[in-house]
């Protein structure tokens, strides 16, 4: 009985911890928090629910709210680029997998958050490239100027935001 009422509330903390986190992806799909422009291409945020419900729930919670990412992204399309499946939706499912595989491996949430982050640029700039909305060249300009300010805002928000987390729990 005392597993069986450990499992459900297990399960409980994971699927509202996905619903929030789901709910903060829509949100940031919604407003210029989730896309910075920079310039050719925008810089997101919109990874790092996935990469925290990866961190904190494990894989299938990070795969769910990466899908999120995936649809909101694909939805909201005004190119050609995200308007295909492939690249809007796929690489993004990995991002909280490898963050979790990653946190699991490690402890270490800051190589987490990168290791979801680089997944999601990537991911994203391969499938473009294969699919031939981006040339390789102009793929490896947007990883570097997107993807370094990506990484490193991920790294400060993932840390700070899953040890409050950690804290909060811990403290209840």
């Amino acid at each position: 009985m005392i597993k069986s009422n450990a499992r459900a509330l297990a399960k409980t903390k994971q699927l509202t911890t996905a619903g929030l986190l789901s709910a903060l992806s829509i949100v940031l799909s919604m407003t210029p928090l989730g896309y910075i422009p920079l310039g050719i291409a925008s810089a997101t945020t919109m990874h790092i629910p996935a990469i925290i419900g990866g961190v904190l729930e494990g894989p299938y919670v990070g795969a769910a709210i990466g899908l999120i990412f995936g649809l909101t992204s694909f939805l909201r399309s005004t190119t050609p680029l995200f308007a295909d499946p492939r690249v809007a939706i796929i690489p993004r499912i990995f991002i909280g997998v490898v963050a979790y595989v990653v946190y699991r491996w490690s402890k270490n949430t800051p190589l987490a958050a990168a290791a979801g982050t680089f997944t999601n640029t990537a991911g994203v700039l391969t499938m473009a490239v294969a699919f031939k909305y981006l040339t390789p060249q102009v793929a490896w300009g947007i990883a570097l100027k997107n993807g370094i300010f990506e990484v490193i805002v991920a790294m400060l928000l993932t840390t700070t935001i899953v040890k409050a987390i950690k804290r909060m729990r811990n403290s209840g």
